[in-house]
């Protein structure tokens, strides 16, 4: 049985010893919590994903205004035309069927959508044709034209249009993006705290453990000494021996949650191609305990002015109040409004296939002959024109699918709304849970360390006892093991203290501020400091 355990130390110790070697090879890097922030900010993924999702925000804002970018249009043509003529007088020379026409023409047209959901368009036009029928007066003949046109809804799509929807769509989907960018920021800088805090506590606690062992490994020694000399039977050395064993088991598992909460951190800061991956991680900062007064009711009220879920669920309302408005909009009779004015001109020269007919006038009019330019000319005269004002009504008859969708985007708006308000709720939650737990973990300090001093008073006592043989194996190993305990529960009290001011300022929305931290946009993320 003896032999046994000898060997079962020795598994121990080389497994240890090779535990030892592997984090003596590994380099370390040394790491402060902003370097650890600022990493994160810089390569973390989920940060990352929501730049992009704004990026994308941005980028539809700046499509949505371009509904208001003016449309150009620009025809050419060429015609050449001789359709059949069922009439005595066609027009056709002589022995033809139907007179000929060919010409060329060009427009030029510009439409302006209005933020007031109307429609602006001008225009102009030329061409110029020639006919062989002798009816026509003018061949070749040059016709121009300049003019605009106006259309204004006066119910529907007056106070909201297609395009304005869409300004008020994309500019909350823009608050929200913001909002989700500025969350998951804080929540990565919140995770990485946590997690440089905890592997400073697992790091301390494989301190402690191997503290542990030694104390066991002492214990062992000194009643090995007190065997060999024949003051305690051999029988004495097993429950020494077992609790070295028990203790190694628990410093593997301490190196091993050591080893986890670096993986923990490293996955936070590190890219995937990081080349400290490979490399141990040390944490430099040290806890620092300050004594804090909460106000409650003052906290609460910044968190909801503050808070990016806030943020987030109020562009969302916003949203649906603009699909709300456009759908209701969607109810009214259509009423538009159109005014359009053009001037024509006309030049041309004399047709040499027309033929005086009686009663009939064979003279081209003063101020017609000419060419292209001449024609142009005779806009500005202002001879020839078209004017038009109108009123155009259009009402769907039961209208229920419009009826419908209305419903339903109130139906969702009211949803937003609620889900606003569950949100409100859930951050004054959180504040209240986070400090309660701030003055709880202040707390637990002060009452860890004190338990951690008399632990140590007792160790000290019992070992004292020990030595002069008024005490035994068993309570000299208990105390030890308290004075572990304590030790452990100390380190656990200042992690999560340190974890409860971080999460303070998270919940009362002050993280980014309290770290330096500004978020200005897609790809700007500057970490200050402290």
């Amino acid at each position: 049985m003896r032999n046994g355990v000898t060997g079962q130390h020795l598994v121990y110790s080389l497994l240890l010893a090779f535990v030892s070697m592997e984090a003596a090879n590994a380099a370390e890097r040394p790491l402060t919590r902003e370097e650890a922030i600022a990493l994160a900010l810089e390569k973390n993924e989920g940060i990352l994903i929501e730049r992009e999702s704004l990026a994308s925000a941005e980028s539809a804002v700046t499509g949505a205004k371009g509904a208001y970018d003016p449309f150009l249009e620009l025809q050419g043509g060429w015609l050449r035309a001789r359709p059949p003529v069922n009439s005595a007088f066609s027009g056709a020379p002589e022995d033809e069927a139907a007179p000929v026409t060919e010409g060329v023409d060009a427009f030029a047209g510009v439409t302006q959508l209005l933020p007031t959901g109307g429609e602006v368009s001008v225009r102009a036009a030329a061409g110029r044709g020639t006919t062989d029928s002798v009816f026509t007066l003018l061949s070749p003949a040059y016709a121009t034209q300049v003019g605009g046109a106006l259309r204004q809804p006066l119910l529907r799509n007056f106070s909201v249009d297609a395009a304005r929807l869409g300004l008020r769509v994309t500019a909350a989907d823009h608050e929200r993006a913001v909002a989700s960018l500025r969350r998951e920021i804080t929540d990565t800088v919140s995770e990485v705290e946590t997690a440089y805090w905890r592997l400073i506590a697992a790091r301390r606690a494989v301190t402690v453990r191997e503290e542990a062992v030694r104390l066991a490994e002492e214990q062992l020694a000194e009643t090995n000494l007190r065997i060999e000399g024949g003051a305690v039977p051999e029988t004495e050395i097993a429950q020494p021996r077992a609790e070295l064993e028990r203790r190694r088991g628990d410093l593997f598992s301490s190196r091993e949650l050591a080893s986890r909460a670096q993986n923990t951190l490293k996955l936070l800061i590190l890219s995937d191609a990081d080349a400290l991956w490979e490399d141990q991680l040390v944490p430099t900062d040290e806890p620092q305990v300050v004594s804090l007064t909460v106000d409650v009711a003052a906290s609460v009220e910044h968190a909801l002015a503050s808070r990016p879920e806030l943020g987030a669920a109020e562009a969302e309302l916003e949203r649906r109040r603009a699909e709300t408005a456009f759908a209701s909009d969607g109810v009214l009779p259509q009423l538009d409004a159109v005014v359009s004015y053009d001037r024509l001109g006309l030049a041309g020269s004399r047709n040499p296939a027309s033929e005086p007919l009686p009663g009939l006038p064979s003279e081209i009019p003063s101020g017609l002959e000419g060419g292209l330019g001449r024609s142009f000319g005779t806009l500005g005269d202002g001879d020839f024109y078209d004017a038009r004002a109108a009123i155009v009504f259009t009402i769907p008859i039961g209208n229920r699918t419009a009826r419908a969708n209305a419903a339903i985007a109130r139906s969702i708006e009211r949803q937003a709304d609620a889900e606003l308000a569950s949100v409100r709720k859930a951050i004054r939650a959180e504040v209240l849970d986070a400090a309660a737990a701030l003055e709880t973990a202040m707390q637990r300090i002060d009452a860890a360390r004190a338990a951690r001093e008399a632990a140590e008073v007792q160790l000290s006592t019992e070992q004292e006892r020990y030595a002069v043989g008024l005490s035994t194996n068993f309570l000299v190993l208990t105390r030890q093991n308290d004075l572990s305990l304590a030790r452990l529960d100390e380190i656990a009290a200042h992690t999560d203290y340190q974890q409860a001011r971080t999460e303070m300022a998270r919940a009362t929305g002050t993280l980014l501020d309290e770290r330096g931290i500004q978020v200005n946009g897609s790809n700007n993320t500057n970490p200050q400091g402290d």
